[in-house]
């Protein structure tokens, strides 16, 4: 592992509200080894990267070190985390202060989506922030319900659900649809699918 992404690792696990991982092993597998098996799925895709709801900056920090020749906008709406994402950013990556729903639709290549809400829920918000041509590449556990994804992706200009490396990778076919991405809140409240 990289220098830079050792002491942000240290960082994050020194600072409080950032993660409930307290070991360092653990903390390596599932911020940074766990954030690295989309490497090879993001070399598909052109244009600029979003990690949607970034928090400590997992998976988003890693994959900017790993692709420096990527583009990467840290979006994260809790002020006190966009500072801690400001001090770590590599130079490929920005800092964006706002939520997912405030954000231009199509505006990305790729959107990545980690630990950020319910499978549905995330994939509403980062597939609304994706350029036909792109993809949001989603982290769900093995329970999720892709059927419910899969709808969801429908309803937002997306294929169905395509698993790779343990990733779930929507990829955008048309654009979104007026009226995405929904106001504040609205996704969370009243989930697609």
């Amino acid at each position: 592992m990289s220098d830079a992404l050792e002491r942000w690792l240290e960082a994050v696990l020194a600072t409080r509200g950032l993660t409930a991982i307290r070991d360092a092993g653990e903390a390596r597998a599932m911020l940074v080894e766990d954030a690295l098996r989309a490497v090879d799925v993001l070399r598909g895709f052109d244009g600029p990267i979003v990690d949607v709801g970034s928090g400590g900056g997992s998976p988003g920090i890693p994959l900017a070190l790993a692709l420096p020749e990527r583009d990467v906008t840290l979006l994260e709406a809790e002020g006190r985390k966009c500072d801690f994402l400001e001090r770590w950013a590599p130079r490929n990556a920005r800092v964006l202060r706002g939520r997912a729903e405030e954000q231009p639709a199509d505006a990305y290549g790729v959107a990545l989506a980690k630990a950020l809400a319910q499978p549905p829920v995330a994939a509403e918000l980062a597939l609304s922030l994706v350029r036909p041509g792109g993809a949001a590449v989603l982290w769900l556990g093995p329970s999720a319900d892709l059927s419910v994804v899969a709808r969801v992706s429908s309803l937002l200009g997306g294929d169905v659900p395509d698993e790779r490396e343990g990733l779930v990778v929507l990829r955008k076919l048309a654009p979104t649809p007026p009226g995405f991405p929904r106001r504040a809140g609205m996704p969370k409240k009243r989930p697609l699918g």
